[in-house]
């Protein structure tokens, strides 16, 4: 997969018609990425030095433009400016650009003002509304979600605009959903809209929930009903991805929860919004990772919250694996005690790793099993409780320190195959999330990664082909 990244300044016609001609490419290469960086030009020359500074590199104007290499572990490689962009867009894809100078500077112009509103919003989050998208929003997990994410403790925003999709369901229960939020008269809530087609889905949209799955009647279904369910569902997120790509704002969250093909369903929104940074599509693993907490707790005869940054690897969905190497336990009644930030490894604790490895694997699957079997329906309130813990990461509302699992696409993390998404533990730190690298992928744990991609090839191409 090519991977640029464009850097210049936001009122530089060479870099509006670099940005197109890249968009140009991005429309006709599958495997063609590019980042942008649009500087304003008082911050330009700052920045470009600090930038060559710290690659080593030597160039002197906009716009800049660079090769990254993430698979293999490097920095970049330098390719220059618009000139040589042109160059290697010519010699190895066949594609060159004849904007006029006359569509250079009005794009230029429509650049400046565009990262003038960027900064200005930056610099006064309050002053805008934050945009968020629902969809699914008849599943019970959405009805859990949403009193909650109307609250200042989860994203940092004065007022919210807040927009609920759904295709099917009776049209007066979603009105009814639509009023019952307006009536709960909460101080962040500036709007709620109700959208049954896709005329105006994820327009402006700044962090989008993603709650529709595949509702399967296990047994009772055949393979063919069963085939048509996931072509209906990869359908409408390929969908979904184009729209993102034109409609929602650049720096959006899109977060995909549920309980079926939670990794190709993300991994179909990142491939078909081709503009958008993949860093910004996340898979939520986090209601498995406190699904097992939940186990840990229930052995060691502690809170839930008690224990902390267990990682799930893998198809979130399908294949994965609990993993207890960083995890950590608070206010253990053992013989060695201490005070309430004092923590014992749990694998310190639990000396049958042959448990570990079989019994604790086992139950963690079964815990949303045991749920809808006594409910009725899947475990909705820990699903909405996992999309909050990442959303307040994300917004920089949660511990910057703590570890998350997350499905996220991964350009050779931790030697996993490139393109697939897997759940691999994340921290946040002003908004963006890094892989936790301090973490050890054993023999065992290739194994199980290399038998989730596996799955995931076996059913990823099918799909996405379709």
């Amino acid at each position: 997969m090519s991977k640029f990244v464009l850097a210049g300044k936001a009122d530089c016609p060479h870099y509006a018609k670099a940005e197109l001609l890249a968009d140009a490419l991005q429309g006709s290469l599958p495997n063609f990425r590019v980042h942008k960086v649009s500087i304003l030009p008082d911050a330009w020359k700052e920045w470009l030095e600090a930038t060559c500074r710290r690659n080593g590199w030597k160039h002197e104007r906009s716009p800049l433009v660079w090769r990254e290499l993430v698979e293999q572990g490097g920095n970049g490689i330098l390719l220059g400016g618009f000139s040589e962009f042109l160059e290697h867009c010519q010699d190895y894809y066949g594609i060159t650009s004849d904007m006029s100078t006359e569509m250079m500077l009005k794009i230029a112009a429509e650049n400046l003002e565009t990262q003038m509103s960027l900064v200005a919003e930056e610099l006064n989050p309050f002053s805008q509304p934050l945009n968020i998208w629902i969809t699914g929003v008849l599943s019970p997990t959405c009805h859990i979600l949403i009193p909650h994410l109307l609250s200042t403790e989860v994203v940092k925003a004065h007022v919210i605009n807040l927009h609920l999709l759904e295709f099917k369901g009776n049209e007066e229960e979603l009105q009814g959903l639509g009023q019952e939020t307006r009536n709960m008269a909460l101080g962040v809530l500036y709007q709620v809209t109700v959208d049954t087609n896709l005329e105006e889905a994820f327009k402006a949209a700044d962090v989008i929930i993603l709650l529709d799955d595949i509702n399967t009647d296990g047994e009772n279904e055949s393979d063919e009903e069963k085939n048509e369910r996931v072509k209906e569902i990869s359908e409408r997120y390929k969908e979904y991805g184009r729209l993102i790509d034109t409609r929602a704002h650049k720096h959006v969250k899109v977060i995909v929860s549920g309980d079926t093909f939670v990794n190709l369903r993300c991994s179909l929104l990142a491939d078909n919004a081709r503009s958008i940074d993949s860093h910004q599509f996340v898979a939520l693993a986090t209601q498995l990772e406190n699904e097992a907490r939940a186990v840990v707790a229930k052995e060691l005869k502690v809170r839930s919250s008690d224990v902390t940054e267990v990682i799930v690897w893998g198809n979130i969905s399908g294949i994965f694996y609990i993993d207890l190497q960083r995890a950590k336990v608070y206010n253990y009644n053992g013989p060695i005690k201490g005070p309430a930030f004092f923590s014992l490894p749990v694998l310190q604790i639990f000396q049958d790793r042959n448990w570990l490895e079989t019994d604790f694997q086992y139950l963690v699957r079964c815990q949303r099993a045991a749920v809808a079997s006594k409910t009725g329906r899947a475990g909705a309130a820990s699903a909405a409780n996992g999309i909050l813990r990442v959303l307040k990461a994300w917004h920089g509302a949660g511990d910057s320190d703590e570890v998350l699992s997350l499905g996220v696409l991964c350009p050779g993390l931790y030697n996993l195959q490139e393109g697939l998404v897997f759940s691999v533990p994340v921290t946040f730190k002003d908004g963006k999330w890094s892989e936790v690298f301090d973490v050890t992928v054993g023999d065992k744990l290739k194994e199980i990664l290399e038998l989730c991609a596996k799955e995931l090839q076996r059913v990823g191409p099918n799909v996405k082909e379709k």
